[in-house]
Parts: C-alpha cells; structure tokens; sequence
C-alpha cells in the first residue's frame, strides 16, 4: 500500500516510529523518497528533531559513551555517579520508547545531582511502552519520597516498563505514604519476582499496604495480580516491627505470596522473636 492511502493518523504512527533522537537521519532518509512523508516533517519538527538528537548526545558524552549508537544497542545499563541531573534523567526517559535492546537499567547518584525531583520527573516522562525489553530497574540513592512514587506509580500502570520482573529501590527516602502510593501498582504487576527496598525509612504501616491483607468488609478489594511471582522482598533497614512482622506471618498463611522464597530483613527495630516468627512462617509456606 502506498504511503499517500494510509490515513493520517497510521502516518503519524509510522513518523513517530522513524522520528529516534538517537537516529535522526533515518527519518531524513526515508521523508527524502515521500513527498507525503516530508509534509509531515516541517521545519520546526526537523528543529525539535535535532534539538533532541543534540540531547541524546550530550547525555551519551556525560555517561562516558563514545556515541548514541553505543546507548541504542545497549542491553546492559549502568550508570553510577554520572552526576545526572533532573534534566539528563527526564532525556533518558524520553530516549525510553528508542531503546529496544535494554534489559537492565542502573542508576546511582549518591552526590545528590538528581535533586529532591529527579526521580519523579524520569518517572513523568515515561510513556506506554517506555523500556519495553527492561526487565529490572535498580535506582540508589536518589530521593523518590510521595511524588517520586506516585510517579513511579502512575508510569507503570500507563504501561511502561511492560517486561518488569525486578524492582530496586535504595536509599530512596520510601516512607509508608511513599510505599502505600507505589504498591497498588506493584500489584498490578503479577510478573514481578524481586522487589528490594533496602534502607528506606517505612515501617508496619507501608508494608502492610504492599502485602495487602484482606481488606475489612464493605471496602472495595485490593488490586488483580497481588505478587503472585515475587521470590524475594529485601526490606532490610527499614522500620518495620512486630506489627509489620505478623502482617506479613498472616500474608504467608494464607498463601497470598505462594513464590516467596526469601526475606531479607537485617537491621530492621522488630523483635527477635518476631522475625523468628517470620521466618518459620516462611520455611513453612515453603
């Protein structure tokens, strides 16, 4: 079919799919054979075209990449105190829909360059399909708290990150209104197989929103999928006590967590006995 018999709106679909920050010239490339394509490609979209290629660019450079074809085929990415900022984290969000090859992203920034924001506007700037091939997530040490989790949360259930199996969060500043607006999403998610959310300062009141028990009658029910995979929860150095413990003894007993193999839970204020609790709850469930 020729391209002057799509509609409009299955051209804009096809622009949109050659339109790649990282590769700007193949749109250039293919508009140069279709008059209808290059009607679609005017001077101000060219403009905007390689003002997002120059970013990508810029990004690639900061990152110690020698170009963007380098962050295009990547399937592994790992990128410790790069001294990203908010603006270069909302580029790699943006870049998300352009990399097809990755499977794993790492960030750390223990400087403090991302910001109070940074996380939270990577987050926004994801779209549906975003990182479609990544299958874990690890951020450390950059501030997440309530916005960045409600971000975090709203770009998941819009559907980025389709492919999601592991989900790392350190040092993000997860309190249990953080981890309350995360979990429902989480949830959404019966793919997910690890989940870590060392040092974040959540306590009995997060976890149980994460686990969720059976809500009391009369509310409404907790979210399909409910973490049906999830082999592994580390929550060590949160604090989370006795109460927490038990919630989560209750949550095996029931076999709402039937994957569950491992709890890492060092340096949490709960009790001896109530981690020996949990524990034998788990080498039961088992």
């Amino acid at each position: 079919m020729a391209f002057s018999q799509l509609s409009g709106d299955e051209q804009g679909v096809i622009l949109g799919q050659l339109r790649n920050a990282l590769e700007p010239r193949l749109v250039m490339y293919f508009s140069s054979a279709s008059k209808e394509l290059r009607a679609l490609l005017p001077p101000a979209v060219q403009q905007q075209l390689r003002a997002d290629y120059e970013e990508a660019t810029a990004l690639c450079v900061k990152v110690g990449m020698r170009d963007c074809r380098e962050l295009r085929e990547a399937r592994q990415v790992e990128w410790g105190e790069k001294g990203l900022s908010p603006t270069d984290l909302v580029t790699l969000a943006k870049l998300g829909s352009v990399l097809p090859a990755l499977e794993g992203l790492s960030l750390t920034e223990r400087s403090g360059s991302a910001g109070p924001d940074g996380v939270q506007r990577l987050a926004e700037a994801l779209v549906a399909g975003s990182l479609p091939a990544v299958v874990y997530l690890i951020i450390s040490c950059m501030h997440v708290g309530d916005e960045g989790a409600s971000a975090l949360a709203a770009a998941l259930d819009r559907g980025a990150l389709p492919q999601l199996k592991g989900l790392t969060l350190i040092d993000g500043a997860i309190g249990n209104a953080a981890l309350a607006a995360l979990a429902p999403a989480l949830r959404r998610r019966p793919a997910l197989e690890y989940l870590d959310l060392t040092d974040n300062p959540f306590g009995d009141e997060g976890l149980a929103a994460l686990v969720a028990p059976p809500p009391p009658a009369g509310t409404p029910p907790p979210p399909a999928g409910g973490l049906k995979k999830l082999v592994v929860l580390d929550f060590s150095y949160a604090k989370v006590n006795d109460a927490g413990c038990a919630t989560l003894v209750a949550t095996l007993d029931s076999s709402a967590l039937p994957a569950l193999e491992e709890i890492e839970l060092e340096g949490i204020p709960a009790s001896v006995e109530a981690i020996g609790a949990l524990r034998a709850a788990l080498r039961k469930a088992g």
